[in-house]
């Protein structure tokens, strides 16, 4: 794919972190201005948000006030110098706001997870160069996320970036949607190209843990923050609880620690690749002793076929889960990671046993033929 950087999409956009700030939802025209006129002084944004179309879960909610906010926004950038950015979901959107002179769209997790949505949108984007952010989808579905930049790209986009905003829970968690940082990280191997940007207001759904997840996201070497700040939260007419005053949007960036992204110390560089080194030994190890713990398992289940005994044993599967936990535990590791491991290896041992004990049922003699053991 061909893409650009985030930082080449504009000559002022300027270097990581690259900040988008502004409203959930644009509501009026003075809400608008305040808003923006609080954020145009030294903590001036790269680019100003505001949703202008909003995709509600159910009806007879706010659902934005169309069109007439494009014209709220376009005061803003003549007023302030500041471009824009609104999030699009239909080729109707996109034909409204390339009328309208808005610099950067973005497609939000809901349209993202609709291929067909996307599809007409990138259809409606050929002959542009408009620069386009895509959000992942509501489920952690890397290729999901990663057809949609295609989608968006075939279209002759190359100015394109991707948006962690977090995934949708199945369950209560302390975050409004699960970070999965593992996936924007698998994101940036697979397209080396690709700019992220992290949105720790749609991941925190609180202003409480916003700062937090900020960090978390410079510390993981992202390209920028997409927060949702406004004039008075209170009052907002969506999204209330995770969008951020001015002031504290001011303290967030200035308490901001951003790290270097490649060391160039010699002496840095010296000992982390020492350290490097002692992992890459301890990796080996590791990998070859979960291959002989395989090839046992491998035995047990033909053991398990010629005599006739059931593949899953529930109290020896609870024995192994509660003294490898003990163990963990005794040993500092972090109980959920150990158990996700053992549950993991679980799985394996049930379908590697399960497939030697179809392929043994296959071969001449099938189970007539187990031996002695029977």
């Amino acid at each position: 794919m061909s893409i650009l950087r985030i930082q080449e999409w504009f000559d002022d956009i300027g270097v990581r972190p690259v900040m988008i700030a502004g409203p959930c939802s644009a509501e009026s025209d003075v809400q608008i201005q305040k808003t923006a006129d609080a954020l145009s002084g030294p903590c001036r944004p790269s680019l100003f948000r505001a949703g202008i179309w909003k995709p509600r879960t159910r009806p007879g909610t706010f659902s934005g006030v169309g069109t007439k906010g494009l014209q709220w926004m376009i005061k803003v950038k003549e007023r302030t110098g500041m471009r824009l950015t609104v999030e699009v979901a239909s080729p109707r959107h996109v034909e409204a706001c390339l009328k309208a002179g808005i610099d950067v769209i973005w497609l939000g997790a809901r349209t993202v997870s609709n291929p067909f949505s996307v599809q007409e949108i990138a259809e409606s984007l050929k002959g542009t160069d408009i620069p386009v952010l895509v959000k992942n989808p509501l489920n952690p579905d890397i290729d999901l996320w990663m057809g949609a930049i295609e989608r968006i790209n075939n279209a002759g986009i190359s100015k394109l970036a991707a948006v962690h905003r977090g995934f949708s829970p199945f369950e209560r968690t302390r975050y409004r949607n699960m970070p999965k940082w593992e996936i924007a990280i698998e994101l940036r191997r697979r397209i080396k190209e690709i700019s992220v940007l992290c949105d720790p207001s749609h991941i925190g759904g609180d202003v409480s843990v916003v700062p937090e997840l900020a960090q978390k996201a410079m510390d993981l070497n992202m390209d920028g923050l997409m927060l949702e700040v406004h004039h008075d939260p209170l009052s907002a007419l969506s999204d209330s609880r995770q969008q951020l005053l001015p002031e504290n949007y001011c303290s967030l960036m200035r308490n901001l620690v951003i790290r270097c992204p490649k060391p160039e110390d010699p002496g840095f560089i010296n000992q982390l690749e020492e350290l490097r080194s002692q992992i890459d030994s301890v990796d080996h190890q590791l990998i070859e002793l979960l291959s002989r713990r395989l090839e046992i398992i491998d035995l047990i289940g033909q053991y398990k076929y010629r005599n006739n005994v059931a593949i899953l044993q529930m109290d020896r599967w609870l024995e192994i889960l509660n003294t490898r936990l003990e163990l963990a535990g005794l040993l500092g590791l972090d109980r959920d990671f150990t158990e996700k491991y053992l549950k993991l290896m679980h799985q394996e041992s049930i379908r590697r046993q399960t497939e030697i004990m179809q392929k043994l049922e296959e071969k001449p003699g099938g189970s007539a033929d187990k031996g002695p053991d029977n």
